[in-house]
C-alpha cells in the first residue's frame, strides 16, 4: 500500500485525490473536514491548529498500517492542516483507494475516526466575541 502523510500549513483535496488515483482501483473515497463558521451558536472567526509533528506523523503511520492489515487498500492519504484556518477552509483530508467502494468507505471512516481520536493535533477556537476555547 502506498501512503501519503502530511502535516503542513497548506493542504489540498486535489493533492490527496491525485495521490490515491490508480487505474487498478474502482473505489476512491475522500473525507474532507472544513472549518465551520459556528460552534454551539457562537460565531467562529478562525481556528488555530498546532501539532507535535513528529509524533503526529508516527501516529498517522500507525493508522495507515492498521488500515493495511484490515482492508485491501491500494493507497491512502492523510493530510492535516496546522496554523490559522478560516471558516470554509480545509483542515483535514483522508483519501483511500481500493478495488471496491465498500472497502474504501470502511477504511476511510476508520482512518478519520482514529486520526481524530489519537493523533496529537490540537485546535483553538477564536470566536467573534473574542473568547478563545
Amino acid at each position: 500500500m502506498d501512503v501519503l502523510l502530511k502535516i503542513e500549513t497548506d493542504i489540498t483535496i486535489q493533492e490527496a485525490l491525485d495521490f490515491i488515483h490508480s487505474p487498478a482501483c474502482g473505489g476512491e473515497v475522500v473525507f474532507t473536514g472544513k472549518v465551520r463558521n459556528d460552534t454551539k451558536g457562537r460565531s467562529v472567526d478562525k481556528l488555530y491548529y498546532e501539532a507535535y509533528k513528529d509524533m503526529a506523523l508516527l501516529e498517522m503511520q500507525k493508522i495507515a498500517d492498521d488500515v493495511a492489515r484490515q482492508w485491501d487498500i491500494k493507497k491512502i492519504a492523510m493530510l492535516h492542516a496546522v496554523g490559522d484556518k478560516l471558516p470554509g477552509e480545509v483542515a483535514v483530508v483522508v483519501a483511500v483507494s481500493s478495488v471496491h467502494r465498500g472497502i474504501a468507505f470502511d477504511a476511510c471512516e476508520y482512518a478519520i475516526d482514529t486520526l481524530k481520536a489519537t493523533v496529537p493535533i490540537w485546535k483553538k477556537e477564536f470566536f467573534s466575541d473574542g473568547e478563545v476555547k
